[in-house]
């Protein structure tokens, strides 16, 4: 008994240490100006409420414009995409959207999971007048864009994933590889949010600067938040030849993980029609470290 209050203490010390050190990196950053970006972009801060739960969004660029919709990671929220809202809103109508359980759109009733996304976002689609529209999903939120297309292939321009995999092909080693990943965070989540979000930001980004930004998008997402992830799996299943008359952008920043481009690379064989690109000098969230490399990608597969 002894042994596990020591080392239980030895733990705790250990984040406390690894956060204190962590969060004067941090001000430093701030001190030396890079994290100062102001999005020129007048953007617009909405709200829907369904079933109890509110969900934000954010929009921006002239309403006759074509619409294109940005999905985050898992654990961050809309600001993670604040490099493409300038860049598409002078020719498209840009949406984003704090998913369920991230950002602003906090946990109200644990009905809803991650999964209900598809109908926030169609709810929020008849709140704009939006019969149509591009969509981007970024590793889960590409997994969201997914389903959406899935289910509603009539109201989908093209669709785009960064970080994601097919979500109509079970992987067992997708399956094997998160649920590793999900038995890290589990103690870092019990002592220490901070170094957990610190670590999803070192996964997640290439560059130093960018890694902080996801830890500040990561704010929002809080331990009663993981109670709204349990149903992201019932996404995914084996899918016979499922519909799409829409093109696919697969993409994948040149700096993440093996697997993840092995999944992305994969997705591209089996849907010949598809077009895919490599993001240099970017991670798993390409669109953060590389924006301007994502940017020109996306425009010129969806103009």
């Amino acid at each position: 008994m002894l042994t596990l209050v020591v080392l239980v203490s030895v733990i705790k010390i250990y984040y406390i240490m690894e956060d204190s050190k962590f969060k004067s990196e941090y001000e430093q950053m701030k001190r030396d100006g890079f994290m100062n970006y102001e999005n020129k972009t007048n953007i617009g801060h909405k709200t829907l409420t369904l079933n109890e739960n509110t969900i934000h969004y954010y929009i921006s660029g002239e309403q006759s414009n074509p619409a294109i919709l940005f999905l985050h990671p898992a654990f961050s929220d809309h600001t993670c995409f604040y490099k493409q809202v300038d860049y598409f809103s002078q020719e498209f109508r840009v949406i984003t959207i704090d998913l369920i359980g991230h950002g602003l759109s906090k946990v109200r009733n644990n009905k809803d999971k991650i999964d209900k996304s598809t109908e926030h976002i169609i709810e929020i689609l008849n709140a704009e007048n939006i019969d149509k529209l591009h969509i981007v999903g970024v590793s889960m939120g590409s997994l969201i864009a997914q389903h959406f297309a899935l289910k509603h292939p009539d109201k989908t321009l093209s669709l785009t994933s960064l970080g994601g995999y097919n979500i109509n092909r079970t992987d067992k080693r997708v399956e094997n590889s998160q649920r590793k990943e999900q038995l890290g965070w589990i103690i870092r989540v019990i002592f220490s949010m901070d170094s957990f979000r610190k670590y999803l930001g070192t996964v997640s980004a290439f560059k130093k600067e960018e890694q902080i930004k996801y830890f500040e998008s990561a704010q929002g997402f809080s331990r009663k938040s993981f109670t709204i992830m349990t149903d992201l799996s019932k996404l995914i299943e084996d899918r016979p030849n499922p519909l799409r008359n829409y093109p696919l952008l697969i993409l994948a920043g040149e700096k993440d993980i093996d697997l993840s481009k092995q999944m992305a690379e994969i997705w591209h064989l089996a849907e010949p029609d598809s077009k895919f690109h490599y993001i240099e000098q970017a991670g798993h969230c390409a669109n953060m470290d590389n924006p301007d490399s994502f940017n020109e990608t996306v425009y010129n597969t969806i103009k």
